[in-house]
């Protein structure tokens, strides 16, 4: 077709009408971005030369994360697809923590990313959803994926949102590398927790106990074996058995002596009392002490004393909780004989409560006249404690602790008495004459006002163990105990009455309350962080040095530090130790239910809690405030639960030896290092 000729005045009249309407256009253009700047992903904005003491002095990084603190997914979900990589990678993370589903798609899109970086980051956020529809997304993404890392990383999310198709490409994957190989292992871990494993997996996993493989596969392949539960071992005895006594690593062979316990065989209070008493790391030993569960006393009574008596502490302790879980044919003139040499007051305490369970009823009111009396001359509210709970051995003295317990003015001797009382109540010969009783403590306790008594009060109630429903025909008394809670601060206690609240009621599925967005982090203070930044504990036991991690918890390292310069921490107790597990501080109140007046995100990032890590406590997701631990070994279930924000670097040997009722000095920041030091991970 051909077109009409035009004359040149109507090409200029034209051409002026087209210009002015490109410059309206533009204009509207510049006037709608300006309008929804808020929700476009902005560009790099770091000036030439410019050195950031860590990655958030870059504004783009500080505003994704601040995104997902604030958990707007509308707004962060731009991000994923931004031109820069740093911060596409930045925001796959945030989902990691947001965990919003509707990101999936966008999250799955990644995993074939040009940066090896953004598709790591796809990766660990997916696993976090554990949401089985990336299922498929993930298996296609592993077999084409070439650098080991993110392949590890893949391996692992896909055993966090596995179903038996997953497992079973997990179990049969041919990894070619040791990092993949590692992943391989974590993968297969991930999936015995869901209980979505194989038999298959089971045979891998005994597999890569083996020496010639990486210690990351042989670390997740024993834990899979001690922590999936219901497995039964006993075909693969003497590959676990090689692993718990040969293994170079003693955090392989801690977590294989833990698999033994699901081991069938005659010489198995042989071989766990051997390990139990030689090997050199007191992890080992009391791990083969805790595999014992269920073998007769008089096979394992000369490995329990020595275990008592252990040179390390953490031992002796896990040996006295054994022994409350295992009292069974336990002899109570054997530990009278052996309690002069325990000087320990928590192990004294577990071993003079078995000893008042299994003791003949006319022995008991001397018994109970003497512990008594030793409780009422103890010289620490700690040790006053331990002794109170040791009297729970005999029933004869609820009264006793109920009346130590509403009037005590430490709150752990409170609290600890609380947990008498329901230790007492769970015991499987608890008096049926006094159960009239107890719902009436827990009753009182619900109506105290101390946030701990009402929160465990009401924990024990629901219990469908104890059978209390019937005790409770007006609720009143609980929804009164909520209406006078402080919020955020007394949140854990808030979500127990809660939980109570709908199963009296008789709801199946409890609403968990969520906690208000009150804290901000303090960008402010996260630019004066070094990436590089220590810090040093002062304990009564020596000193620890930290490496705090604040590229990957901004916010909590930015609250740890503001509080240790409040000295907020200085001489608070160290008011929680689980041997093997955690030592916890941070604590008002000292006995792990103070909280501050405001509560602060959690924060997930690819890393594993190994030994020496430190995390932030919480009553669940977003609930945390000043309340931290530190692991004794590698403890994988709290990954991605729970918020990294630190390691030790120096001084290990002291958090192995600190004990409930240890100080806290105080918390000093140290110089900032040269750049050039590297990051410990």
């Amino acid at each position: 077709m051909l077109l009409p000729r035009l004359s040149s005045k109507f090409i200029i009249l034209e051409l002026v009408k087209l210009n002015r309407m490109k410059i309206h256009h533009t204009w509207l253009l510049a006037l709608g971005t300006l309008a929804s700047c808020q929700y476009l992903p902005l560009q790099r904005s770091k000036a030439p030369n410019v050195e950031y003491v860590n990655k958030f002095g870059d504004p783009a990084l500080q505003h994704v994360y601040t995104l997902q603190d604030e958990r707007k997914t509308t707004e962060l979900l731009p991000y994923l697809s931004n031109a820069n990589s740093d911060y596409r990678a930045q925001a796959a993370l945030a989902f990691a923590s947001v965990q919003d589903t509707v990101a999936l798609p966008a999250l799955q899109s990644l995993l074939a990313d040009s940066a090896a970086a953004v598709r790591k980051a796809s990766a660990y956020a997916i696993g976090q959803t554990g949401h089985a529809s990336a299922e498929d997304a993930l298996i296609r993404s592993i077999g084409t994926e070439q650098k080991p890392a993110v392949q590890a990383e893949q391996l692992e999310a896909l055993g966090k949102v596995a179903t038996t198709k997953g497992a079973d490409f997990l179990a049969k994957y041919n990894a070619t590398n040791p990092t993949a190989i590692a992943g391989q292992a974590w993968g297969l871990y991930r999936t015995g927790l869901r209980q979505q494993h194989t038999p298959q997996a089971v045979e891998k996993a005994v597999e890569l106990l083996g020496a010639k493989y990486p210690f990351e596969a042989r670390l997740a392949a024993a834990h899979f074996l001690a922590r999936t539960a219901k497995l039964d071992l006993t075909t693969h005895k003497q590959q676990i058995l090689d692993a718990a006594t040969s293994d170079a690593a003693a955090d392989v062979r801690m977590a294989a002596a833990q698999a033994l316990g699901k081991v069938r065989a005659t010489d198995k209070a042989k071989f766990l009392s051997t390990i139990a008493q030689s090997d050199p790391d007191y992890r080992v030993r009391l791990s083969a002490v805790r595999a014992m569960a269920g073998l007769e006393f008089e096979g394992i009574k000369l490995a329990i004393l020595a275990a008592l008596q252990d040179k390390n502490i953490n031992t002796a302790v896990a040996t006295s909780e054994f022994l409350m879980s295992n009292r069974a044919g336990v002899n109570p003139q054997v530990l009278l004989d052996v309690l002069p040499n325990l000087l320990d007051a928590r192990v004294r305490g577990n071993v003079i409560w078995v000893i008042l369970s299994n003791s003949q009823p006319q022995n008991r009111p001397y018994l109970n006249q003497r512990y008594k009396q030793q409780y009422q001359h103890a010289r620490t509210p700690y040790d006053k404690a331990h002794l109170l709970k040791a009297l729970a051995g005999d029933s004869n003295n609820y009264n006793f602790i109920a009346e130590q317990m509403f009037a005590a003015e430490q709150p752990v001797i409170a609290t600890t008495a609380m947990d008498a009382l329901i230790l007492m109540r769970q015991q499987s010969d608890f008096p049926r004459k006094l159960e009239l009783a107890f719902a009436d403590i827990f009753k009182k306790a619900v109506g105290s006002g101390d946030v701990a008594l009402v929160g465990m009060a009401a924990a024990a109630i629901r219990d469908p163990k104890l059978n209390l429903r019937n005790h409770y025909s007006n609720l009143t008394f609980l929804t009164q105990a909520q209406q006078k809670l402080q919020l955020p601060r007394d949140m854990e206690t808030n979500i127990e009455l809660q939980k109570t609240i709908d199963y009296l009621n008789g709801k199946q599925h409890s609403e968990t309350p969520q906690n208000p967005f009150t804290h901000p982090i303090d960008w402010a203070l996260v630019s004066s962080i070094p990436v590089n930044q220590q810090v040093m504990l002062h304990t009564d036991k020596g000193n620890v040095v930290l490496q705090l991690f604040v590229e990957d918890a901004p916010g909590t390292v930015a609250n740890f530090v503001d509080l240790s310069r409040q000295n907020f921490f200085d001489n608070l107790y160290f008011h929680r130790v689980v041997p093997n597990f955690v030592v916890q501080g941070g604590d008002k109140r000292g006995d792990g239910w103070g909280s501050s007046d405001y509560s602060i995100r959690s924060e997930f990032a690819p890393l594993h809690y190994l030994e020496g890590y430190l995390g932030m406590a919480s009553a669940g997701k977003d609930t945390e405030s000043n309340q931290w631990f530190i692991t004794h070994s590698p403890t994988p279930h709290l990954d991605g639960r729970y918020t990294i924000f630190a390691k030790v670097i120096e001084g290990m040997d002291v958090v192995h030896r600190l004990e409930v009722g240890d100080k806290i000095l105080d918390v000093e920041l140290l110089p900032q290092l040269p750049l050039a030091t590297s990051v410990v991970r």
